[in-house]
């Protein structure tokens, strides 16, 4: 994503990725390691392999509360926000008039009581302003948005996530995939720090995301480094795993001028909603789910060992322009180049043979489906 304008910010862990020799880097609007002395393509395959901490808390973290929190929310998104059961997460996208992805975020129904009419918002750090503003303007009246600039975010993923966590958080590895609570986080010193966990992550890996008090996240940070299963990761591991996992980057792959269906997300609108509409651009987005969509966001497979980089253009076999990539570049796990892009409808059904005109030259790819590397989700243990 484009850096912003102002002046650069810094997550509480600043001083710790500098003691761990991250190498620094604008992001978002934050200054963020992108990788560490172990290097991309190691912290990749090792998160693959083991455990990768990863933070995430340049991200944006509210409470939205209100007697129709559901009801409210979804004028905004097209998720099935009443159909949230108490300590589960839902992935959803904030929308435009036109049908527009704003940003995507994730829900979270809290499971205890004393949270009834709450719900905890998880949404990206390039808009997180602009969002939060935007849930506060549209819902003024029916909802309070309180953000949470005092917690961090750490993920923590991999399948050795689980068991490391376990180690501090007992009973944290019974969690299944997009579940949350409330939990405590046993220091090495014995302290014990109150923690909200999120059994899910941005890797394709199991794992969890886990909200913590500004004030406490360096110790938490600390205590999970010294296990020999983690190491730390930057962003550049993180965006080639999002990558092999078939997942979105906002700003790249979805934007204002995709619709969820162009970007193959309509499993997130449930059939309640796609009957009676009342989200932002309803009108279109059910007439493209009852008609085709004109373009579709597609996996692409280069031939060969180049890899093919966001803006790269696509033709068909005849050398016409039928669309573009917005993420690629070279898989770790799957050892050669993989990308993402939208392309014509017509053309995007698996095994279509495409061309890709890197530096000049048109390379041979094929459409594929995604993801490349495994969802390796922690369902239940039955």
């Amino acid at each position: 994503m484009a850096d912003h304008a102002g002046p650069i910010k810094t997550t509480p862990l600043n001083d710790l990725h500098i003691s761990l020799g991250g190498k620094m880097v604008p992001f978002a609007g934050y200054s963020m390691p992108v990788n560490y002395e172990l290097g991309v393509l190691k912290e990749h395959l090792h998160t693959r392999s083991a455990a990768g901490l990863f933070d995430v808390s340049h991200m944006g973290q509210a409470e939205l509360i209100g007697a129709d929190v559901d009801a409210a929310l979804e004028t905004l998104i097209p998720g099935d926000i009443k159909a949230l059961q108490p300590g589960r997460i839902r992935y959803s996208t904030l929308l435009t008039p036109s049908g527009g992805i704003i940003d995507d975020l994730m829900v979270t129904r809290p499971a205890e009581p004393h949270m009834a009419n709450r719900l905890v918002l998880v949404v990206n750090a390039a808009c997180k302003d602009s969002d939060l503003d935007h849930i506060e303007r549209r819902l003024a009246g029916r909802v309070k948005v309180v953000r949470q600039e005092d917690r961090a975010l750490l993920a923590l993923q991999g399948p050795s996530a689980a068991a490391v966590l376990a180690r501090f958080v007992p009973g944290c590895d019974a969690m299944v995939f997009m579940s949350s609570k409330i939990d405590q986080f046993k220091l090495p010193s014995g302290e014990k720090v109150d923690v909200r966990l999120f059994r899910s992550g941005y890797t394709g890996e199991d794992g969890y995301e886990i909200s913590i008090p500004n004030s406490k996240v360096v110790e938490v940070a600390k205590a999970l480094l010294g296990q020999s299963e983690v190491k730390p990761i930057g962003l550049g591991a993180r965006d080639s795993l999002r990558l092999e996992a078939g997942l979105c980057l906002y700003g790249s792959d979805i934007d204002t001028s995709t619709t969820p269906i162009e970007a193959d997300l309509s499993w997130i609108i449930s059939k309640r909603r796609k009957l009676e509409g009342g989200f932002p651009g309803d009108h279109k987005i059910i007439e493209q789910i009852n008609t085709g969509a004109p373009k579709l966001r597609v996996g692409i497979k280069p031939e060969g060992r180049a890899p093919a980089r966001a803006h790269t253009e696509v033709l068909n076999e005849s050398g016409e322009p039928i669309g573009e990539i917005t993420s690629g570049g070279f898989g770790p796990s799957v050892n050669g180049p993989i990308a993402m892009g939208y392309v014509k409808a017509g053309y995007a059904a698996p095994g279509t043979k495409v061309q890709l005109v890197v530096r000049g030259q048109r390379l041979p790819a094929d459409i594929v489906a995604m993801p490349f590397a495994p969802h390796r989700y922690f369902k239940s243990k039955a």
